[in-house]
């Protein structure tokens, strides 16, 4: 019966969960052991036709898995159960599975099939994110809106501003992810402490061949694992792109309070449920989710940092551990990027309430403006600050506008006029090169995702 939400199917994208499922996992080692007969009989170690016969039988159709669990209960150890069931489908031509191996061979090749899978998978929402992001951002190039610092209004931005900040933090993970592979995709044929002694001497042709046929990288040197140096910084990526999600996923709940009210999550309003009591309720509870999920992910850092530890040649304290971690990290880090890909594609956006939201604080949010507007006038910085911290704070405690203190204000008119008291209080005069910079980092995406072949 299953317990965890990943197997009742609760989280994750069907297509990621079939990488890592059980008879998924024990058919990736079958095709390493198929891979490592066909290499011997590559160099000549064995005949040609028994590594066929090994081949032709390395499938879950001849190795039953329900044959490999009954010899593993009987002998407590899952890679022989796995040999001695292969051999038995192999007939006679079995005395020559797992020939030199060692397990691990085979489980870290397997394992680096399975992240070839479920890495193109990632990479792949990874650039369809992006996509909506960039077009997001040209959309709501000049959605004006209040930038915010500390939960305070600050000086305005725009929407479509905010959303290319989003894109290049993506696209720094795509670079991430594309460097992380080239690490992290390798496998390894080398025997019980690394030194390939009992793949006799083509050893290291046969690494090469086991290799290319599976197309993965050779480690380069290796103990009788694979360094886990390298499933640590895929882990590591995986939650740095987790925690980007989150941010996103924090940023349009704040924005989605009603007190706020900018930007809202879809809500299927025919059927969807916000409360089991308050049926007024439209709760961001995808949001939410990215957010509890992402937590998940980057708890598991901690025992894949700690699997880089091993008692000498190796140990066995990795391989319990990463039976929970590397799955639950690729599938809950997919699943996560599926979410927030369908967020911001159907976001609801109130443009008039970003406008209505702007006036909060009566022009206060411009007084950066007008201290510059003074400075140019010939009034120094630090005295133009001061006086504007006090006009500000008699505009919030008279609860008047700013541009009708700023008017009374000899010191103010007398060096602006009130069309440059107007002009300075403008949000539009304001945005700096907001435009530009949406402009620029599009244009950059854009070629990026040319290079990596994406339109």
């Amino acid at each position: 019966m299953p317990i965890l939400p990943i197997d009742t199917g609760r989280y994750g994208t069907p297509e990621m969960r079939r990488i890592f499922e059980e008879e998924a996992r024990v058919q990736k080692m079958l095709d390493v052991e198929a891979a490592l007969a066909w290499a011997h009989a590559e160099v000549g170690n064995i005949p040609r036709e028994d590594a066929e016969r090994i081949m032709s039988a390395a499938s879950l159709e001849n190795v039953k898995l329900a044959r490999v669990k009954e010899i593993e209960r009987e002998i407590k150890h899952d890679v022989a159960a796995l040999v001695r069931a292969l051999a038995e489908a192999s007939g006679s031509s079995g005395a020559y599975v797992h020939l030199g191996a060692t397990s691990y061979d085979i489980v870290d090749t397997a394992t680096a099939l399975q992240l070839k899978e479920a890495l193109a998978l990632i990479e792949e929402k990874l650039d369809k994110l992006e996509k909506i992001l960039m077009d997001n951002a040209l959309q709501y190039k000049k959605t004006l809106m209040m930038g915010r610092t500390h939960g305070q209004h600050a000086l305005p931005i725009t929407l479509g501003f905010k959303f290319a900040v989003w894109m290049r933090e993506i696209s720094r993970h795509i670079e991430r992810i594309r460097q992380c592979r080239e690490r992290v995709l390798v496998g390894k044929m080398s025997g019980a402490v690394g030194t390939q002694a009992g793949l006799g001497e083509h050893a290291i042709k046969i690494q090469e061949l086991v290799m290319q046929r599976l197309g993965l990288k050779p480690a380069d040197i290796s103990t009788q694992i694979v360094q886990r140096d390298r499933h640590a910084e895929l882990v590591c990526a995986l939650a740095l792109i987790v925690s980007s999600l989150e941010n996103f996923a924090t940023e349009i709940r704040e924005l989605q309070r009603p007190e706020i009210g900018e930007l809202f999550e879809s809500f299927e309003e025919e059927k969807q449920v916000g409360s089991s009591t308050m049926p007024h309720k439209r709760n961001p509870e995808t949001c939410e989710r990215v957010c509890g999920l992402a937590r998940i992910v980057r708890s598991l850092v901690i025992p894949a940092l700690e699997n880089v530890t091993t008692w000498h040649e190796r140990d066995l304290t990795q391989s319990s551990a990463e039976r929970f971690l590397i799955p639950e990290a690729c599938i809950l880090t997919d699943y996560l990027l599926f979410l927030m890909t369908n967020i911001v594609a159907n976001l609801h956006v109130d443009e008039q309430r970003m406008l209505k939201n702007m006036e909060i604080t009566k022009g206060r949010a411009m007084s950066e403006a007008v201290m510059i507007a003074l400075t140019r006038k010939g009034m120094s910085r630090q005295e133009a600050h001061e006086l504007l911290r006090k006009l500000t704070i008699k505009s919030e405690m008279e609860k008047r506008p700013f541009r009708e203190i700023l008017l009374e204000d000899k010191v103010v008119s007398g060096k602006l006029s009130a069309e440059e008291i107007d002009e300075a209080l403008n949000p539009w005069n304001y945005l700096g090169t907001a435009l530009q910079q949406i402009e620029l980092m599009v244009e950059k995406t854009k070629k990026e995702r040319k290079n990596r072949g994406k339109v």
